[in-house]
């Protein structure tokens, strides 16, 4: 599983079980940088391979 769904999937269950919650803040925010962070490398990853 990548590493960016299981952080928001482990920051979402923490609110909903109400542990921690700005841990659980932090995790889901992280997991969604993560995600945002991996799309645009593969997205110049893509391009310079057209190139």
């Amino acid at each position: 599983m990548a590493l960016w769904l299981v952080l928001i999937i482990v920051g979402v269950i923490m609110l909903i079980i109400g542990v921690a919650v700005e841990a659980a803040q932090f995790l889901i925010w992280l997991g969604i940088a993560v995600a945002v962070i991996s799309i645009i490398l593969s997205l110049v990853t893509r391009g310079r391979r057209r190139v």
